[in-house]
């Protein structure tokens, strides 16, 4: 099973950052366009916030299940001084839940804005400030915290 889930968080990974990009371009460019807020616009604001939250739930299920959390869980006093456990165990797990507890406040506040351009503003603004934890947080092959492949296969 495990397998299987690590290839799934994989893989939504870029359906959440396309969905967030795409969510972000249509943000901007109705917020700096003072165009209207169209029922499109809210479903891709909708759309971003949910890929978010099934990524949530894998990275969730990931956890429990994961070999490398349960020896940073068990083994802490000497996991905690290993990079790539630790970046696991604790400080991707604790950025992604940030960047998905402010998307999930900001997919709310822009849904409950009055004016146009203050869903757009609320979405550019808490959309961005979340992408860029989520893009530091990803273990990307180049990255000197912990290294994994653009891709996990099944």
């Amino acid at each position: 099973m495990y397998p299987i889930v690590l290839a799934l968080h994989s893989l939504v990974r870029w359906l959440v950052l396309v969905s967030l990009l795409y969510a972000l371009y249509r943000a901007y460019r109705g917020w700096l366009g003072g165009r209207p807020f169209t029922p499109f616009d809210d479903t891709v604001r909708h759309i971003s916030a949910t890929v978010a939250h099934v990524q949530l739930i894998l990275g969730l299920c990931l956890y429990f299940i994961s070999p490398i959390i349960s020896y940073f869980l068990h083994h802490y006093a000497d996991a905690v001084h290993e990079r790539q456990v630790r970046f696991f165990g604790m400080e991707h797990s604790v950025m992604m839940l940030t960047a998905i507890i402010i998307l999930t406040i900001s997919s709310a506040k822009a849904k409950r804005k009055t004016t146009d351009a203050a869903k757009f503003k609320t979405m550019a603004v808490w959309y961005s400030i979340a992408l860029l934890i989520i893009l530091l947080s990803i273990p990307w092959p180049f990255s000197p915290l912990a290294s994994r492949g653009y891709y996990r296969a099944f």
